[in-house]
């Protein structure tokens, strides 16, 4: 009965507390009546070692590289073994047997799997480059940033074929970073998650 009016207790005193810290009784488990004066009040958001650190809720440039680039090489090579299977199945031979069909899709969508990710990969690994760059260069992150860097990711990609090739790729590069971005923020608005 004891144990129970503590609980309590911590409850109310928890929530009287300001709302950014929670309490903590590292006795919670013993059965033992302890007063609210030794309970702990411990952060619930990250702490920081300088106030600079706290005003900028975004990752790192390191943590965007990894990020993107991880994200990138995933989905191309998913995409491209997928284009594997279809085009695998497609150059079947009417004498083909069994494992001779296994094989060709195996090959067929490891080897598009493979050069997709690489390609889709390269593409996120110079979108975060650029994005980390106009991050830094003008501090501050928003939609704008990521257009800036999807116009420039989608312009170097495709400069090797030439200033036409490298316009039209940076503008699609930049209308689809904006859209990405975009579709973020509605389903942060109206999908509750």
């Amino acid at each position: 009965m004891a144990a129970a009016n503590n609980n309590n207790n911590n409850r109310s005193d928890h929530h009287d507390s300001d709302e950014n810290t929670r309490l903590y009784n590292p006795y919670q488990n013993f059965e033992v009546p302890i007063k609210s004066q030794y309970l702990y009040k411990l952060p619930t958001s990250p702490e920081y070692l300088f106030t600079e650190e706290s005003l900028k809720q975004r990752r790192s440039w390191g943590e965007n590289l990894t990020f993107y680039t991880g994200i990138a090489y995933l989905g191309g090579s998913v995409a491209g073994a997928a284009v594997g299977v279809f085009s695998g199945v497609k150059n079947f031979e009417s004498g083909d047997t069994t494992k001779l069909k296994i094989n060709r899709i195996l090959n067929s969508s490891g080897h598009t799997g493979r050069t997709w990710g690489n390609r889709v990969g390269i593409i996120g690994l110079m979108y975060a480059g650029i994005e980390s760059g106009v991050v830094a260069a003008m501090d501050r992150d928003d939609v704008w940033t990521s257009v800036v860097a999807g116009l420039g990711t989608g312009a170097v990609f495709r400069a090797a074929r030439g200033v036409r090739s490298a316009a039209v790729a940076g503008a699609l590069g930049g209308l689809a970073a904006g859209a990405v971005v975009a579709g973020k923020q509605v389903v942060k608005r109206y999908v509750p998650i």
